[in-house]
């Protein structure tokens, strides 16, 4: 089963892959959506959903996890980022994905065991769980962390998922889910 993490942005945009077999996970690809700063949001927000539905298809995903939307620097800035999360969903339900939301601190806490991780721990954490040579671009990293913090959950919610194509994963998802004590 192919999981993709999105770590949704106006402005950049991380996404990272990773397959689950048994109670493995491997890291297939990671990278970012950079989008020009110098055009309006919509002109953004259009090239955003374009380029992502090009790695939707490259990467033929079984389920999307993306980051919920976490608010520091004001509700400008938290509406902004809403309305690029929102293309993220759209795009993704476009596809025929079935998509998943994780709250960022529940992020933090599944993958670098604490719920305040800084950024840094948590990239340390997804290179050292995925066996990477060096840190993911930040952004990139999160979207990782962010895949694999869902791994077990979308193991339990594909058990009650009816589609065939997303069958194939259900199985292993679930034996990973049951390794973990989550299903």
């Amino acid at each position: 089963m192919r999981v993709l993490g999105i770590d949704p942005g106006s402005h950049k945009t991380g996404w990272g892959a990773v397959d689950v077999e048994g109670s493995q996970v491997r890291h297939v690809d990671n990278g970012v959506i950079f989008l020009d700063d110098d055009r309006d949001l919509t002109v953004r927000l259009v090239d955003l959903a374009h380029r992502l539905r090009d790695r939707l298809v490259e990467l033929s995903p079984d389920v999307v996890v993306v980051e919920d939307v976490f608010v520091r620097k004001g509700a400008r800035s938290a509406l902004i980022l809403g309305q690029a999360r929102g293309v993220v969903l759209a795009t993704c339900g476009m596809q025929g994905l079935t998509v998943k939301s994780v709250p960022t601190s529940q992020v933090k806490l599944r993958v670098a065991g604490r719920g305040r991780a800084d950024k840094l721990q948590v990239a340390e954490m997804v290179r050292a769980l995925l066996g990477l040579p060096e840190l993911p671009f930040e952004d990139a990293a999160d979207a990782l962390a962010v895949a694999l913090s869902a791994v077990g959950d979308v193991g339990t919610a594909m058990a009650r998922a009816p589609s065939p194509r997303r069958a194939k994963g259900r199985d292993a998802l679930l034996e990973l889910a049951r390794a973990q004590g989550k299903a």
